[in-house]
């Protein structure tokens, strides 16, 4: 059961007592004695019912966490600020422990434009790292373009890379215009791409690697060229 480590005996039996009468009155059926099957509880957004091969039982998420049937962060619930409740009551106290204000949450890593952040699990720290080329956004929980977060990034220091002004009219980047193209030296896997100014690290994906001659992503059989993506 996902109940906090705070709760007492005498509280923990106050709240089974309440869920019995919830239970008979108002909670869903599992729908077949078969798989997991997870329910919102219909006033309290921490709380949620999980069926498990047709077995009924009570949850609460940890505390930082709230349910919304669509979170995978842990025992089926969600970060806090991710779910929207609606009419159904939140609990946003927080159990802090040094460097995470909740026991489950997403933090800066440094107060400067940072490629990492924390991820805080049962209070404890855990740094984690943004895809390359990207920063991580407070405001957002999310790893963003360093140019979304201008002034206080700067793109060209986190990609190594400065834009030009002006290109020749003839080369393969300017044909791209204005979202011009680059190689990455020593990475056939990445391209620059360069967005009012600013460049952007991309990555070509689903095993394609990028041709520093036509600057497109292409099959690696099609790029001799570049040995072992690089």
């Amino acid at each position: 059961m996902g109940y906090p480590r705070s709760v007492t005996v005498p509280l923990l039996l106050a709240i089974l007592a309440r869920v019995q009468s919830v239970t008979l009155f108002n909670a869903p059926s599992c729908p077949d004695p078969y798989g997991i099957h997870a329910y919102a509880h219909p006033e309290d957004c921490g709380a949620f019912f999980l069926c498990t091969n047709g077995t009924l039982s009570y949850e609460y998420c940890e505390n930082g966490l709230l349910f919304d049937g669509h979170g995978a962060i842990h025992n089926h619930c969600n970060y806090n600020w991710a779910v929207q409740c609606g009419n159904r009551k939140a609990d946003y106290t927080p159990i802090g422990s040094p460097g995470c204000e909740y026991q489950f949450g997403m933090y800066p890593d440094s107060d400067s434009c940072s490629t990492s952040y924390i991820k805080c699990i049962y209070g404890e720290q855990h740094q984690a790292h943004c895809d390359p080329g990207l920063v991580y956004n407070a405001k957002t929980h999310t790893c963003v373009w360093p140019d979304e977060l201008i002034p206080f990034c700067n793109p060209e220091s986190i990609v190594g890379f400065k834009c030009p002004h002006k290109l020749p009219p003839n080369s393969p980047a300017a044909k791209f215009w204005p979202y011009p193209r680059f190689p990455v030296p020593g990475d056939c896997g990445r391209l620059i791409t360069c967005v009012d100014g600013n460049p952007r690290l991309l990555t070509c994906g689903e095993g394609k690697l990028f041709d520093s001659v036509s600057l497109t992503c292409l099959d690696p059989d099609e790029v001799p060229h570049c040995s072992n993506g690089v």
